[in-house]
């Protein structure tokens, strides 16, 4: 454990590097929520489609066996269409793609808590997939109910904790640089 202490105080310099990159980012995050929006749209097309990909995987290879395969393929076919919208059009539909998610949220929330039930003869633990499910539908509720303040309390948030972490990090650099001298 000494060892431990002793290399980290050594290297105290990269939890300070760490919290100003985390401060650095914070205040972007919260003078450009726009931008951050911007590339939370990006980052969430990208696990839509892969999302999509792998329910509409599930969907066939279920399909022998379950007449109800295709729930799977619809959530799957509609997690690549959101997707698709938020990689391709993020900028003119801002306010459109929170109340898309919103609907997304709650579809696909509702197919996981149909599946859910369904496969609690065939598996165990199917409670984590109804939970993601009712949790998927409380998202899409709470996004259609406020889709604007949705839109900018998320890169507030981001920016908010960046700010925190960062704040608190370098607390732990400077501490760190204290027990390097003792």
């Amino acid at each position: 454990m000494e060892n431990l202490i002793r290399v980290m105080a050594d290297h105290w310099w990269v939890p300070l590097l760490r919290g100003i990159a985390a401060i650095l980012f914070g205040l972007m995050a919260l003078i450009w929520p726009g931008l951050t929006v911007y590339a939370l749209l990006l980052v969430f097309g990208v696990y839509a489609i892969f999302d999509g990909v792998m329910s509409t995987v599930v969907a066939f290879r279920r399909k022998s066996s379950d007449d109800r395969w295709w729930a799977w393929a619809l959530d799957g076919a509609l997690s690549i269409l959101i997707g698709l919208m938020a990689l391709f059009w993020p900028e003119a539909t801002a306010l459109a793609f929170i109340i898309w998610m919103a609907a997304w949220g709650v579809v696909a929330g509702v197919f996981r808590i149909i599946a859910a039930i369904r496969l609690r003869h065939e598996i165990e633990g199917e409670w984590a997939l109804g939970l993601s499910g009712l949790l998927l539908v409380a998202w899409g509720v709470l996004l259609a109910l406020v889709p604007a303040a949705g839109l900018l309390s998320i890169a507030w948030l981001i920016g908010l904790f960046a700010l925190l972490i960062g704040v608190v990090m370098i607390v732990l650099a400077f501490r760190l640089k204290g027990l390097r001298t003792a």
